[in-house]
């Protein structure tokens, strides 16, 4: 690309995709301008009808656009300031598709399919436009492949990315190397406090922590310590509580490894109202997280239920419509549900089968099981709310779930970055990286990625090598 070239402000193409993940991406392009071809308004209008998320995004697309033509009085044909919306971020200028654009590629595309119109459209762009670069965005990867093919420059939408590589998200705990305490000894205070020990350091190293991260020393055995307070360039670091110890157990379940104790720890404060638990299958995400739950529900009673619900986003074909009540359509989704409360509930060979019957009815009515499509307008109090699955969730979705937390909620996301089936959702795009990044500043949130499987040795070869 020539120097002339990077100069040119950017004229960036819309598909129907962006605007239907973010609704609000015509502001997202800062001081470049941005265009809407007709096929584009045409696509929209036949997603609007419903009450999916997909037709609210849709709908809402329409509103924005709405809100910025009228501000404007005037020729289309000149463009529209984006900046006169309200939205002082953006700068460029808006342009509707108002006339035909022909170009040379429609001997190549098929037209009439609406990709193929919205390619042709930025063709004509590009042919024409020479104070623009022109670019076209979308979230679908074979539509930028054909474009890319017929010699256009076309891109994801990474404005709602919260990091472009999944492999430097937040991992929520972090080494500390052999010199960490000859390092720190001089303006070191130690002291115990409730059966916990506390240090307090300083140095400029500490102010890449966060709060509720968790340090351990290889070095030292048996070291393990939460952030719990950053001020400046000082740190406070509070031992944890050792769940690897049978003493400690949870609901029966002790932690495994290094991570699950972490997790443990974040599971059980009751000062910390958001946890996200990243990690690859049979690591033990869900299985901590409900024995964290039942024990906070039937033994303190610090919560008063346990809700449960995920993204119903199928692997394989779709079965289609399944019946009965709402937690009778979620029951097939919650096969990992079933399976972790069959190892939880385990009783000895002396329990009668009458009072292992009672203890599955006594857990069915603490533990609820609600389908996403359904949380608007709800207001969660006091619950211990887990969504599983939650890297097939977009930034929008997970904002409108955790928005239903009302006072006493625990809310705990689940999911594997590295099994995403959700259509235009990338590691990067997803609503549990999203959430990650964004809470791993707030004092009330922590995290933990679980590297290593506790499942079966079968489980763990399959994570490696396949």
């Amino acid at each position: 690309m020539s120097k002339k070239t990077k100069a040119l402000k950017k004229l960036f193409v819309l598909d129907t995709n962006v605007l239907l993940h973010d609704p609000s991406c015509i502001f997202r392009f800062h001081e470049h301008d941005v265009f809407i071809p007709m096929m584009t308004l045409e696509e929209l209008d036949a997603q609007k009808k419903g009450t999916t998320d997909l037709a609210r995004s849709a709908r809402q697309s329409s509103r924005f656009l709405e809100s910025v033509l009228l501000e404007h009085e005037g020729d289309l044909t000149q463009g529209i300031a984006l900046s006169g919306a309200g939205d002082a971020s953006a700068q460029g200028w808006l342009f509707l598709q108002t006339e035909v654009i022909r170009t040379d590629i429609n001997q190549i595309l098929t037209l009439g399919k609406a990709d193929n119109e919205i390619i042709a459209v930025a063709a004509g762009l590009a042919a024409t436009q020479t104070k623009h670069q022109i670019v076209l965005v979308s979230k679908d990867i074979n539509m930028r492949i054909k474009a890319r093919a017929l010699g256009l420059v076309a891109e994801d939408y990474f404005s709602d990315k919260a990091i472009e590589d999944s492999d430097v998200l937040y991992s929520g705990s972090q080494p500390i190397n052999a010199l960490f305490w000859e390092q720190h000894a001089q303006q070191l205070k130690s002291w115990q406090e409730n059966g916990r020990a506390y240090y307090e350091l300083v140095g400029a190293d500490l102010m890449k922590w966060h709060p509720n991260e968790f340090i351990w020393d290889e070095g030292q055995e048996g070291f393990v310590a939460r952030v719990i307070k950053l001020e400046g360039k000082t740190a406070t670091l509070e031992t944890l509580r050792d769940y690897t110890h049978q003493k400690n157990a949870v609901w029966g379940v002790t932690a495994r490894n290094r991570e699950q104790n972490f997790a443990l720890n974040l599971l059980m404060n009751p000062d910390i109202d958001f946890v996200s638990i990243s990690g690859t299958a049979g690591t033990g995400k869900t299985m901590l997280t409900l024995a964290a739950a039942l024990h906070q529900v039937l033994e303190t009673q610090r919560y008063a239920d346990i809700i449960m619900t995920r993204a119903t986003v199928p692997v394989g074909e779709d079965i289609g419509f399944l019946p009965g009540t709402e937690e009778d359509k979620m029951a097939p989704w919650m096969g990992a549900l079933e399976d972790n409360l069959e190892v939880l509930t385990k009783s000895d060979t002396q329990h009668t089968e009458w009072a292992k019957a009672a203890t599955r009815d006594l857990l069915g009515s603490k533990i609820k099981v609600k389908s996403m499509s359904f949380m608007r307008g709800r207001t969660f109090l006091n619950k211990f709310v887990i969504i599983d699955e939650a890297q097939n969730l977009s930034p929008k979705q997970m904002k409108t779930l955790i928005s239903r937390a009302g006072p006493g909620t625990k809310i705990v996301c689940l999911g594997n970055l590295a099994q995403i089936d959700t259509p235009y959702l990338t590691s990067g795009s997803s609503g549990l990286t999203y959430v990650v990044d964004r809470f791993k500043e707030w004092e009330h949130a922590g995290h933990i990625t679980l590297t290593r499987g506790e499942r079966s040795r079968l489980a763990d070869f399959v994570n490696d090598h396949l």
